[in-house]
């Protein structure tokens, strides 16, 4: 495994420690891969094999914190559901 050391200012560390419920190690490489999914960079089957996740189960975390699985616009989607009902 490789190490990455991160300094933060203590005026981080102070912010951060209240909104973690586990280490602030962990707490910050879940927020590391779940920005890294809601910009697309990895798949939701890679964040969840990151986070040591299912799946289905990743996907429904990330929904509940506002990352959608669907990246498309209502109007997409519409027309998508559209399309797969006329098969």
């Amino acid at each position: 495994m490789t190490k990455i050391a991160l300094e933060f200012e203590s005026e981080w560390v102070n912010v951060l420690r209240p909104l973690a419920d586990r280490s602030l190690d962990s707490f910050v490489k879940e927020l590391v891969v779940l920005e890294l999914y809601r910009q697309r960079h990895i798949s939701g089957g890679k964040a969840a094999e990151l986070l040591g996740m299912e799946r289905f189960e990743f996907i429904r975390y990330a929904s509940r914190l506002g990352i959608s699985f669907i990246d498309m616009s209502p109007d997409e989607l519409a027309e998508e559901i559209s399309q797969l009902e006329s098969l």
